[in-house]
């Protein structure tokens, strides 16, 4: 059976569907006679199934319904109001006896990978006429190259030194070590607290799309941004049949660090969504991504020829106190290498570190064939001095290190905070942290012919796959909003004439607004999030050719009223990993900040789950609330749940590039 539709069929055909009520004659391809999946417009106005239209091209040159001369180049997509009324037809899970459920047709492969009970014993079935003796064996990861994370940080409570490219800690609760957090060490009979002989890897690489259509979407949805706790961009989701798709080389968790040859790893989220949606036949992406155990003896140090041997000392305050420091391990070469200075950190301000220096030794311990790991047990020992030798090749530093860590939230990696629990800095009650965004209520009282449109077009809903809140899509010169003028594209509408829209889903909220507008006076409650981290119209990028809906960051400004939360249950075994990584909480110069899921280790079980999302806020633990936690109070929290840990998380969807 096919895991996106429920139903069998041949892999190039296209999905099978049970719909509710009959479809408009408008909306059927007239080469297959089901309703239209990825409809492409013909020049001559016809519509058909892009499957469909592809096939039947291959072996005609002529349009199906008016015999017309035809070419699949220059054919188009439909316009998005057509794809969003596809997507919203209701059609019913394919498997009756064990679920009743109905839905839209977009949200119907969701259904099934994550709460259709018949699919699910559909799938242990399968699994169990596949391995019939190994009963209880994990999945293999979806990415054919690991199961593990790239090295990841050293928690709060120890050093800050980072272990892991995206500066985020992966939680496991396989280590003895109070305050490691690190998958690669586990707890055995043989010698408890050593590391493994393998370590994890991290590896950039440049990928080179095509698209025939400059101006086409990538088909990817992107969170973080030096605005951000997240620091760096990273992948959300990748949009089945999109161009990144096709390519197959990007994946949920990757970072992007450079776009056509311009470092977005240092750049605020509208700058980086502005970068990858510039048009062009042909992009650059430099992305860094995880590729688990290496297990190989490590290389022979490379020549050091016109390298420069550098000692650095840095001081603490006390032992906690972080460095700043993000160290990765090289593929190509051994040892361990910084990957960034985290601003305002102690290595930053100290300036004599710089990116891409390879750390030989820390304390008279050599590192030259060391982990990240092995590099941060030794500075999370240490109580005050620690001296770094350094190799550095002339010309390679990345960039000079900022000294002003005020105006970014890139240093709030999950090990950036060494300090001792500060329980008292907790209310529940508050936001979830204090937001870059703020909003302003607004209320709009118009008088109108009852005949009159609003004229707007709305997207969101409860019903949506992230339960958004309803927003205004556009606003349409026809209609008398337009002309009053104080509703816009990107306001969440709270009510219209005392009705409450928040708790609404799509239909329902259309209901109430046509319902409501044929009156002579219409009263309108909205929310319009106002942007203070920057003069760009943050909303308002442009977007030629793309679809609007409002940025990732947009969504973080709302007030916790509209905030839609979910709880994720995860369960695993003794020795495995909960397999994500996390960033933020309280710092003493930044106050609250959210925690987020920055990374999703391929075979874990958060992984396998499939319901967290990188960019997710933590908004509680087991119930209680993470709201004004240090991150050195959050870990443990997750180190103490042994099988099963609750997360209470609100969900919201990444720019789409």
């Amino acid at each position: 059976l096919c895991c996106e539709c429920g139903q069998a069929h041949p892999l190039l055909d296209n999905h099978l569907y049970n719909f509710q009520d009959e479809v408009d004659d408008e909306l059927i391809c007239h080469i297959c006679l089901q309703p239209l999946l990825q409809p492409m417009d013909t020049p001559c106005g016809h519509t058909y199934c892009f499957k469909c239209l592809e096939n039947f091209m291959q072996e005609y040159n002529f349009c199906p319904m008016d015999r017309k001369k035809l070419s699949f180049q220059q054919c188009h997509k439909s316009s998005l109001l057509v794809r969003n009324l596809l997507d919203k037809l209701i059609v019913l899970c394919p498997f009756k006896a064990e679920c009743q459920q109905t839905m839209q047709r977009c949200e119907l492969e969701a259904h099934l990978q994550n709460r259709c009970p018949g699919f699910k014993k559909y799938k242990s079935e399968l699994q169990r006429k596949k391995n019939p003796v190994s009963k209880g064996k994990e999945d293999p990861p979806a990415r054919g190259e690991t199961n593990t994370p790239k090295d990841p940080e050293v928690p709060s409570g120890g050093s800050s030194l980072v272990a892991e490219s995206s500066g985020a800690a992966v939680v496991s609760l396989g280590t003895a070590e109070p305050g490691l957090v690190n998958p690669a060490f586990e707890e055995t009979e043989e010698g408890e607290n050593l590391p493994q002989r393998t370590s994890l890897v991290a590896e950039t690489t440049t990928i080179e799309i095509h698209r025939e259509d400059p101006e086409e979407e990538l088909g990817m949805r992107i969170v973080g941004g030096k605005d951000t706790p997240l620091g760096n961009i990273v992948v959300q989701e990748v949009l089945r049949d999109s161009v990144i798709a096709a390519d197959g080389r990007i994946a949920p968790g990757d970072h992007i660090l450079e776009v056509n040859g311009v470092n977005i790893s240092s750049v605020t989220h509208c700058q980086a969504v502005s970068f990858l949606r510039h048009p062009g036949p042909v992009l650059h992406l430099m992305v860094l991504q995880e590729k688990g155990f290496s297990s190989k003896a490590a290389q022979q140090d490379s020549a050091s020829t016109n390298r420069e041997v550098i000692h650095v000392t840095l001081v603490k305050r006390d032992r906690s106190e972080p460095l700043g420091i993000k160290l990765i391990r090289k593929t190509d070469e051994a040892g361990i290498f910084i990957l960034d200075l985290l601003e305002g950190g102690l290595a930053a301000k100290n300036g004599k570190l710089s990116r891409n220096d390879r750390v030989l030794s820390i304390n008279g311990q050599d590192l030259r064939q060391g982990t990240p790991e092995a590099a941060a047990q030794i500075i999370q020992t240490t109580e005050s001095r620690v001296n770094f030798v350094i190799l550095r090749q002339p010309g390679v530093q990345l960039g000079e290190p900022v000294e002003d860590g005020s105006t970014s939230n890139s240093s709030s990696s999950s090990s950036s905070n060494g300090r001792s629990p500060v329980h008292h800095r907790r209310r529940p009650d508050q936001n979830h942290y204090r937001r870059k965004s703020n909003y302003q209520k607004k209320t709009v009282a118009i008088k109108k012919e009852p005949k009159e449109s609003l004229g707007i077009t709305i997207g969101g809903g409860r019903d949506n796959k992230n339960k958004l809140p309803i927003y205004v899509t556009s606003v349409q010169p026809i209609g008398c909003l337009f002309r009053d003028g104080r509703i816009k594209r990107g306001d969440v509408l709270l009510s219209i004439n005392g009705i409450d829209l928040t708790h609404l889903n799509y239909y329902e909220a259309v209901s109430a607004l046509k319902s409501n507008a044929a009156s002579h006076s219409v009263t309108l409650k909205a929310l319009e999030i106002l942007s203070l981290n920057s003069p760009e119209p943050s909303l308002d990028i442009r977007e030629q050719g793309f679809s609007w809906s409002p940025l990732w960051i947009t969504w973080l400004g709302l007030p916790s009223y509209l905030h839609f939360c979910q709880d994720i249950v995860l369960s695993k075994g003794n020795l495995e990993s909960w397999g994500f990584s996390i960033v933020g909480g309280f710092e003493e110069s930044k106050g609250n900040q959210p925690f987020f899921i920055k990374t999703i280790v391929p075979g874990t079980p958060a992984f396998r789950d499939r319901k967290l999302k990188c960019g997710d806020e933590i908004v509680a633990v087991n119930g209680v609330p993470a709201t004004g936690m240090s991150n050195s109070e959050l870990i443990p929290m997750l180190k103490e749940q042994r099988n099963r840990v609750t997360l209470t998380v609100v969900s919201w969807p990444g720019s789409l590039v």
